[in-house]
């Protein structure tokens, strides 16, 4: 039951399952045993892997792609349903850290992204609530919103993109909380139910004669070229399979299965929350424009009104992956935070928390391309809803030999320092303070 001026928190037990997966019932994957080879070979289906596999299809390519679970069951169902344009990267240290033009290249695919979202829902007639009801990130701090400001300005002067900049005192327009010191809009970026987006997509690929297995972990991937052969021979645990190209889709669930990009990835937990359905005027009052909204810490918070007037809420509140300690740890965590932002939510239900595993690399920059023959696109660093969608389909269009625009593919991807990561990583503990303490201090 809702109510305003309780004074004590009263922490409910939700349903530890995905709130999203309740909306939709998954497609199931391809039935029988494994083809003895394929052209292209995809890890994942996630909706980067189910992009490609799309695009392909399309084509006429032989497609299989191999899921270690089920469809969409890692980072692609268990987000928020964010589209956002830009990066992880603010726009500033983007265009130090990569001078102007290739900053440009890379915003401009940002937004891309989110058109060819738009378009593969309209093609495909996927029912998943895709809105353009653009985003709102809100300033934590004065300094932050000093930061927006420049930004604004700089990404209209240089990126030809229109953002709105909103002091304390307009955020009330926005968002029904008091705490924050001002905020940007960009109305270019929209929402969806990420399950719902990844069943139609998987459909769409399966129906153009793609063919998504399911329970199938790729154990290892071996390159037939010291054989004198063209291809890969993938070992997986139900057979062997042979292809022409293979392209590694596996994002926060990289495994050794490719140790060059085990050892490059970071597997961060983030988790969510779910209340009760609320009442119209509350819904209405805690974002009257029904906004995606994300704050400026390091250790954020995002958060977002779900199609059925539930508040979600979610953010890094424990930087390891998900377990069962770490989702109910999560949920006390997020409640609290959430009240901290709105009050009006003490009494509020939460029915539903789980968690999901994203992929940063040490640099928080995407990294699609190809080494020793091998396709990959990974480390959307909690932007994959829209980068993910869009590199599977250019990756995919090079593989055909098709034209594609990858601007990450011109960018340095780096490991750890002094190579101290072998995949397990042991170092997110002390990363989750010294965020805190860059929270506190900048």
């Amino acid at each position: 039951m809702l109510g305003r001026g309780a004074k004590a928190l009263t922490l409910m037990k939700p349903q530890e399952r995905n709130y999203w997966l309740d909306t939709i019932a998954m497609p199931l994957g391809t039935h029988g045993d494994l083809p003895d080879r394929v052209d292209v070979a995809i890890v994942g289906a996630g909706f980067t892997g189910l992009s490609a596999a799309r695009a392909l299809a399309k084509h006429g390519v032989a497609v299989a792609v191999l899921e270690t679970n089920t469809v969409g069951w890692g980072a692609s169902s268990r987000n928020g349903g964010m589209v956002l344009t830009g990066l992880k990267l603010g726009i500033e240290s983007l265009v130090k850290r990569y001078g102007m033009e290739l900053a440009r290249q890379m915003y401009a695919a940002s937004l891309a992204s989110i058109d060819m979202v738009e378009q593969i829902v309209k093609q495909e007639q996927i029912e998943c609530n895709f809105s353009r009801c653009g985003h709102l990130e809100v300033a934590c701090k004065q300094s932050h919103f000093d930061t927006y400001a420049r930004s604004v300005h700089m990404i209209a002067r240089e990126f030809s993109h229109q953002l709105r900049i909103l002091r304390k005192e307009d955020l009330q327009a926005e968002i029904g909380s008091e705490i924050y010191f001002g905020g940007i809009v960009d109305e270019q970026s929209a929402g969806l139910n990420p399950a719902r987006y990844a069943a139609g997509l998987a459909a769409a690929a399966l129906r153009e004669g793609a063919c998504i297995y399911e329970g199938t972990r790729v154990q290892s991937i071996e390159s037939l070229a010291s054989r004198g052969e063209a291809g890969f021979r993938l070992r997986t645990s139900r057979g062997l399979l042979c292809a022409r190209d293979a392209f590694v889709a596996t994002s926060g669930y990289t495994s050794s299965a490719t140790p060059f990009l085990h050892k490059k990835v970071i597997p961060v937990g983030s988790f969510i929350i779910v209340t009760e359905p609320l009442p119209d005027s509350l819904a209405q009052e805690l974002s009257p424009r029904n906004r995606m909204i994300y704050d400026s810490k390091h250790y954020l918070y995002y958060y977002r009104l779900t199609p059925d007037n539930r508040l979600l809420f979610g953010g890094r509140a424990a930087f390891f992956p998900e377990t069962r300690s770490t989702v109910r740890k999560s949920a006390e965590i997020l409640q609290r935070g959430m009240i901290e932002v709105y009050p009006q939510l003490r009494n509020a239900a939460v029915e539903y928390v789980w968690g999901g595993t994203l992929d940063f690399c040490f640099d928080t920059m995407p990294h699609a391309g190809r080494r020793e023959g091998m396709y990959y696109s990974l480390g959307y660093a909690g932007h994959g809803v829209a980068l993910a969608t869009y590199l599977g389909a250019q990756i995919a269009a090079e593989i055909m030999g098709a034209p594609s625009y990858n601007p990450y593919e011109k960018i340095r991807f780096p490991g750890a320092p002094l190579g101290l990561y072998n995949g397990r990583p042991w170092f997110l503990p002390l990363a989750g303070a010294y965020y805190k303490v860059l929270d506190w201090i900048s």
